[in-house]
């Protein structure tokens, strides 16, 4: 038999669980804002940020510094179908930043596109630019406002339309009521160019699922209700022009080279959609639209 000291006992003890100890979550950074409780933590390479929620935390971005255009989250990766429908965008909107995962890797697949991303946020826009390697730029904008304001005096210039609109505004609880009604909407389709499309990041689980679904289709039609097994997610995709499936076949051929560094599986998911396409609605349509008078927060207390 081997008799071991205390102190030999306490020192096999930490060698063995070093390797743990090292890739333990560990926060890295925490700050309160004027909207949420903002926490970086760092497990390993990856670095998530996460808004804090009554007692909980909720990842909103991560990034793997081993591989830092790898997109973590299945949603962003399905955000990515929105270049089947505009595989050469010259201009893109984007409603809410996290960690800046989306604008730059537009900006590095199209150097001379026009980004315009809206963060209510200003601690959010620091923390993307010193942990998550978001990078502004001319071409790369940021504007901090509240999204809302921003697209109702954007449509009243009438300065810009877009290919691409993509709405990823989360306040930790879920998105802000006022980015998820009819009039928002409305707005959003006038700063749509003619070939544009719209991609909207939004939960398959929230109580919210009917009127959302009801609302976009009252503003677009019918839409691409985009949704896998891997992901409580739902992308809905609303593009201003139909193409056959052998043109999305076609173009995710065409992409699918590009779009491996992000780990995106285009070509897969780009047979989901097709197939999402010919579902009928799994929504209940008599609903009511959400509208400014008719809001999440108005639903949710009635509950």
């Amino acid at each position: 038999a081997v008799k071991w000291s205390g102190g030999r006992l306490l020192l096999l003890l930490v060698l063995v669980t070093m390797p743990f100890l090292a890739h333990a979550d560990r926060i890295i950074h925490r700050e309160q804002s004027l909207y949420s409780q903002i926490v970086v933590k760092q497990d390993g390479a990856v670095v998530c940020l996460q808004f804090h929620v009554r007692s909980n935390l909720r990842n909103q971005t991560c990034k793997n510094k081993r591989h830092p255009k790898e997109m973590v989250f299945a949603y962003t990766r399905m955000m990515m179908t929105t270049l089947l429908f505009t595989p050469q965008p010259r201009n893109i909107l984007i409603v809410g930043l996290g960690g800046g995962t989306l604008p730059m890797a537009f900006a590095n697949l199209f150097p001379q596109v026009e980004i315009d991303s809206i963060e209510v946020d200003p601690a959010i826009v620091k923390v993307a630019k010193t942990h998550f390697g978001f990078v502004p730029s001319k071409r790369n904008r940021v504007h901090i406002r509240d999204a809302r304001v921003w697209v109702k005096r954007a449509v009243l210039k009438a300065e810009r339309k877009y290919d691409i609109i993509i709405l990823d505004a989360f306040n930790g609880e879920y998105i802000p009521e006022h980015l998820m009604t009819r009039e928002f909407f409305i707005d959003l389709k006038q700063m749509l160019a003619p070939r544009g499309v719209l991609a909207s990041n939004t939960f398959t689980i929230s109580d919210l699922y009917d009127y959302e679904s009801v609302t976009y289709a009252s503003v677009f039609g019918n839409f691409i209700n985009f949704r896998t097994a891997q992901s409580a997610n739902r992308v809905i995709i609303a593009p201003q022009i139909e193409l056959s499936n052998e043109a999305l076949h076609a173009r995710a051929n065409e992409i699918d080279a590009s779009l491996k560094p992000y780990k995106v599986p285009i070509r897969r998911y780009t047979r989901q959609m097709l197939s999402a396409r010919t579902k009928r609605p799994d929504w209940n349509q008599n609903v009511r639209p959400l509208s400014d008078q008719y809001s999440p927060a108005n639903l949710l207390q009635g509950r």
